[in-house]
């Protein structure tokens, strides 16, 4: 079979090249996915710098795809074959910056029609996560909560706490005040020092010390959210305010999630992108590179924290 383009990483000089590999030999419950566009995250330039994980000469970075399914493994429904998808990868596994990626069959999302590959691709990665997080604290309509940071993955949060009843303040000095009109959203601060109310929740995506100095603005059994890095031991005393410490991890799942966990998380993300191909969830506006500059794709990822994308031109 023909030897297909890849982006292998390279561990002496931390970085990613452009070169070919044999097609995979698919596991019983695997498929291959032919990638339309490649989403780029954070995790992925994060990994690629510190490549905590060490991975090996050519190994395929890369967490988020959409495409069409080519190939099945052995126990997979040929109802699948030629189905358009989107996925959340493994990072131990090979990932989606590839013409074609391995994906188990279970951690697949059906495309609706209507969708495109290009705001499919967007959303794997930051809409999961922002579900995550959502799940993370009991739904009490019109209660008021915080979130700080105003990348891929608050912005979807916003809009679903928003549907859930919750009244949302935002901490960003990104966030335009036109554009959170358009979304509902209550206030934006710019700084830290201008809030003088508590909350019932904070959701941070900054980092744990961030989140940490958070805490004391919340009420009593309020809930802090780490969506980036985590609080390593509770702020406050024992019984005094006995504040809910909730990290996210969406990679973690990949290690520690079993089936049913998986087909809770993929039925939900089908759900959700049905209401992005709808029009009633948007997703950030990305900036999309073609497939030759993906390095160039990660920088500007890295430089602006825009949503990014990598386009492989297929009809």
């Amino acid at each position: 079979m023909q030897p297909y383009p890849i982006w292998g990483y390279h561990p002496q000089s931390r970085s990613v090249s452009l070169t070919s590999a044999a097609r995979p030999t698919l596991a019983p419950d695997e498929v291959l996915v032919q990638n339309r566009v490649i989403g780029i995250n954070p995790v992925d330039w994060k990994f690629i710098q510190a490549n905590p994980l060490h991975w090996q000469q050519n190994h395929v970075p890369g967490v988020d795809g959409a495409g069409v399914i080519i190939a099945l493994g052995s126990e997979v429904d040929p109802q699948w074959l030629g189905r358009r998808v989107a996925y959340h990868g493994a990072l131990k596994r090979q990932g989606s910056f590839a013409e074609c990626t391995p994906v188990k069959v279970s951690r697949l999302m059906t495309l609706p029609e209507r969708l495109s590959f290009e705001k499919a691709a967007a959303l794997p990665c930051p809409m999961l996560t922002a579900w995550q997080a959502f799940e993370k604290i009991p739904h009490r309509p019109c209660l008021t909560v915080l979130l700080t940071g105003f990348g891929a993955v608050n912005h979807l949060l916003a809009q679903l706490l928003i549907k859930a009843g919750f009244t949302v303040d935002v901490l960003s000095t990104s966030l335009k005040e036109d554009k959170a009109a358009t979304l509902n959203i209550r206030h934006v601060y710019r700084q830290l020092s201008q809030i003088t109310m508590n909350y019932f929740a904070i959701f941070d995506a900054v980092s744990g010390q961030h989140a940490a100095a958070l805490v004391p603005l919340l009420k009593a059994n309020g809930h802090i959210i780490c969506i980036q890095d985590r609080i390593p031991k509770p702020i406050d005393p024992p019984f005094t305010r006995t504040i809910s410490y909730h990290e996210i991890a969406l990679g973690a799942l990949h290690d520690f999630g079993d089936s049913r966990d998986w087909e809770a998380l993929m039925h939900q993300g089908e759900m959700l992108l049905e209401q992005v191909a709808m029009g009633s969830l948007v997703g950030s506006a990305p900036v999309i590179f073609e497939f030759s500059q993906l390095p160039e794709a990660l920088k500007h990822s890295e430089r602006t924290k825009q949503k990014t994308l990598v386009s492989l031109n297929r009809n």
